[in-house]
């Protein structure tokens, strides 16, 4: 394995490490400035689209995320991680009408194709990603 694919698999870590904390900032620290996120049923959106959705989501449940990667491709200044997630959110408080009490675990699962751009430092950012949870 070469150095750029351990950081790489060092960046994928410490993002879920960071989703699973709720650390919006260092989240926001290890995204390019132009990136994209794209999931089922939505528009494609960017830092602070993102930004916004996170806080909220962490402010109406526990999130917990396992990730396994899968495949980790290097080409030059852009890679790729292939992943297999599952996420478990537990709502702080039943939202009206939800029907769900606090406690009542929702899972999902699916996989997860994210891209990394190499910066001129030689840190690797998250520049594109697209799930199908």
């Amino acid at each position: 394995m070469g150095s750029d694919e351990r950081a790489i698999r060092e960046v994928h870590s410490t993002w879920i490490d960071a989703v699973n904390a709720g650390d919006r900032n260092r989240l926001l620290g290890l995204m390019a400035d132009d990136v994209v996120f794209l999931g089922p049923g939505q528009a494609p959106f960017g830092r602070d689209g993102f930004s916004v959705g996170f806080s909220g989501a962490h402010e109406r449940a526990h999130i917990r995320c396992i990730s396994e990667l899968e495949e980790v491709v290097v080409v030059g200044e852009v890679a790729y991680t292939r992943s297999r997630d599952s996420l478990s959110v537990i709502p702080r408080t039943p939202s009206a009408g939800s029907g769900q009490a606090p406690g009542n675990a929702m899972q999902m699962a699916g996989h997860r194709i994210t891209v990394y751009r190499k910066q001129p430092d030689g840190c690797w950012l998250l520049a594109r990603d697209a799930h199908t949870l």
